[in-house]
């Protein structure tokens, strides 16, 4: 029982970690392809230093496996950029509750992606989400600020999605570490480009908050989630992991005194009981 106390003690401080990753996009004055650049760069630099000392190989077993994280990290690179630009053109509560979309999301696109039956439960938990993300817009032409966070903050849990089906598949024959490496890695050659932006001035101060969120809100995070599972079933996990924006928009209004606007708190309540549904389902299926 001590050891089970341990590892939800273990998840919730992942999950925390998670969230609070979203204030970096109001805290680094840097483009989110700049921001991303840094989670990755760090955290696949202590992922490299780590995974050896753990008895994990980072080899890879082809070239095919090669290709495949090339693309994972580049779909990785994607996902947080649209992430922190949801955040920097709006808040960090919008980003947040629209990004918690993608377990529905999960849920409705893996009978495609697996050839498993489509359930009318899948249609209803996208429709919630649907309803949640229209409750978060206040105003429907592109040109308000909150719209473009909404529309930045679906499609990173779109692209998260996506992700995770992927993960899914690929997990079985490679080691979950060893593909966070690769693909925080690839995530960072991808971006690389963009540090020659012209007129770009990283200060300590960027390369020390880019390092504690590669260092503690990705790597650590992920290790400490995975560090979970070895007592926590699945199911509580995922449904924990929900928390991650609740998590975020109270270190926003403490940290930042980002007050949540009411339509925001509704939507996002709406998305959270649709993500909650999409994972409790997906977990007794499975």
């Amino acid at each position: 029982m001590q050891g089970k106390a341990h590892s939800l003690v273990q998840l919730h401080l992942a999950v925390i970690l998670f969230g609070l990753a979203g204030l970096f996009g109001k805290l680094l004055s840097l483009s989110p392809l700049l921001i991303v650049l840094g989670r990755a760069f760090f955290a696949a630099v202590t992922l490299a230093i780590l995974l050896p000392c753990l008895g994990h190989s980072l080899r890879l077993q082809s070239r095919r496996a090669c290709l495949i994280f090339m693309v994972l990290g580049a779909l990785l690179a994607l996902h947080w950029t649209t992430f922190f630009q949801a955040i920097q053109v709006s808040t960090v509560a919008v980003g947040l509750v629209t990004y918690a979309s993608f377990p529905a999301f999960v849920t409705f696109m893996e009978p495609y992606f697996f050839r498993e039956k489509f359930r009318l439960f899948d249609a209803f938990t996208a429709a919630l989400v649907a309803l949640g993300i229209i409750l978060v817009i206040p105003d429907f032409r592109f040109s308000h600020h909150i719209t473009q966070g909404a529309f930045w903050g679906t499609l990173s849990g779109l692209t998260f999605a996506v992700l995770s089906i992927l993960n899914r598949k690929y997990v079985k024959t490679t080691p979950p570490f060893v593909m966070a490496f690769y693909q925080n890695g690839f995530a960072t050659v991808v971006l690389l480009p963009f540090l020659a932006m012209p007129g770009l001035r990283l200060g300590l101060r960027d390369l020390l908050l880019m390092g504690v969120l590669g260092l503690f809100c990705t790597a650590l995070a992920h290790g400490l989630f995975i560090k979970a599972l070895e007592r926590i079933r699945t199911q509580l996990a995922s449904v924990t992991a929900c928390l991650e924006p609740v998590y975020g928009v109270l270190f926003a209004l403490v940290l930042l005194h980002e007050v949540p606007a009411q339509r925001t708190v509704l939507g996002g309540a709406v998305i959270l009981v649709a993500a909650v549904l999409a994972s409790i389902r997906s977990k007794t299926d499975g």
